[in-house]
């Protein structure tokens, strides 16, 4: 068996207990099933700039690129807001996006059954929903140029964003879409706002001539973004698959997060595109959630996220679609058994630390 190469950037906050757990399992799946994982680890974020003055070093990012995937816990805290913009936390993912060239996200909104009653949206509306939406990473308003702060004087500054797509960036991510659409109800929302912005009409006229060309067998429908966000609300078990843009992409996609009951519960995927000679992608995994340096280091964090996180690399790196699906059954089970940690706590339920959730989900998974 091929080894698998990961490589672990636990980061800041609660990412090195979250990331304690998968390590814990992958250590299991190791000794018991013969997985074949190679682990190293590295530096990101805050602990990054401790160490390095940067926010990921020139040698761990050469580790991130020779991986096969890349497990990421979380960046920031209020010890390094001070510290200048080119080198704070975030800046270490955004690297990690742009050299690995990470231009789709995958961002899941799954509620279990077990937590339906959790969120703050009717059960009903709520209650089995499974929607994905698939963000574009590398383009769009947060890489546009210019981007730049101008003194105007007399007091006055102008702040200046750009929104750059061009039709291989559209032509790719909705292409990703429509793929991963023809393996779950084969529906594909596309959403941006051409009634305002230019680069919308060239998304949606993109998206519709790159369903019409190969993948046709979809169905597809637009919606402008902001409506999409109303619809997320109304009655979001209407959408399989949203495709947008980096803006968008990143505020629907935590409106979507929120349905569930926590931001906490939900993981992502960030892939690019596939090598030319193995068809491997480069890809990151990550929770949703934030570093959290309130409860850090307490043993009280939620590692459902970063669990999730590595079952999906086990299906989109690793092709393990057999063990993704037992690993997202055994958190379910769990919860089912009413097991909680303290962010996702209920009446009658039990309250569970960090360790105890992840040895939980572990023993579901292997038994």
């Amino acid at each position: 068996m091929a080894t698998k190469n990961l490589f672990l950037l636990p980061g800041d906050g609660i990412g090195p207990e979250a990331m304690g757990e998968v390590k814990k399992l992958i250590a299991a799946m190791n000794d018991q099933m013969s997985a074949g994982f190679v682990t190293d680890e590295g530096l990101v974020g805050g602990s990054a700039y401790d160490a390095h003055g940067q926010a990921i070093s020139d040698a761990d990012m050469e580790k991130a690129l020779a991986a096969d995937a890349v497990l990421f816990g979380a960046v920031g805290g209020p010890k390094w807001d001070g510290v200048p913009y080119e080198v704070r936390p975030e800046a270490g993912l955004l690297r990690l996006r742009k050299d690995l060239e990470l231009f789709a996200n995958l961002r899941p909104a799954i509620c279990y059954p077990a937590l339906a009653a959790s969120s703050s949206l009717k059960q009903e509306v709520v209650e089995g929903l499974d929607i994905l939406i698939v963000r574009e990473l590398t383009g769009g308003v947060y890489f546009g140029e210019p981007k730049q702060i101008i003194d105007l004087g007399n007091g006055q500054k102008r702040g200046i964003d750009t929104q750059v797509y061009d039709t291989f960036e559209i032509e790719r991510i909705s292409g990703v879409a429509f793929e991963l659409a023809r393996t779950r109800a084969n529906k594909v929302c596309s959403m941006e706002k051409n009634n305002v912005m230019k680069s919308g009409v060239l998304w949606k006229e993109v998206v519709a001539q790159t369903h019409k060309a190969s993948y046709a067998d979809v169905e597809l429908t637009h919606m402008l973004a902001d409506a999409g966000g109303m619809q997320l609300v109304r009655w979001p078990k209407q959408f399989d698959v949203i495709v947008t843009d980096n803006l968008f992409g990143d505020m629907l996609s935590d409106v979507a997060a929120m349905l569930t009951g926590s931001l906490g519960m939900l993981p992502s995927a960030s892939l690019g595109a596939p090598d030319a000679r193995t068809g491997k992608r480069k890809a990151l995994y990550e929770p949703v959630h934030g570093s959290a340096p309130d409860i850090a280091g307490k043993g009280i964090a939620n590692p459902i996220a970063m669990i999730a996180s590595f079952a999906m690399c086990l299906r989109y790196s690793f092709n393990m679609v057999a063990e993704a699906d037992r690993l997202e059954k055994a958190i379910a089970a769990v919860l089912d058994e009413g097991y909680r940690t303290g962010d996702i706590m209920s009446e009658g339920k039990t309250e569970i630390g960090t360790a105890a959730m992840g040895d939980a989900i572990i023993a579901k998974f292997l038994a």
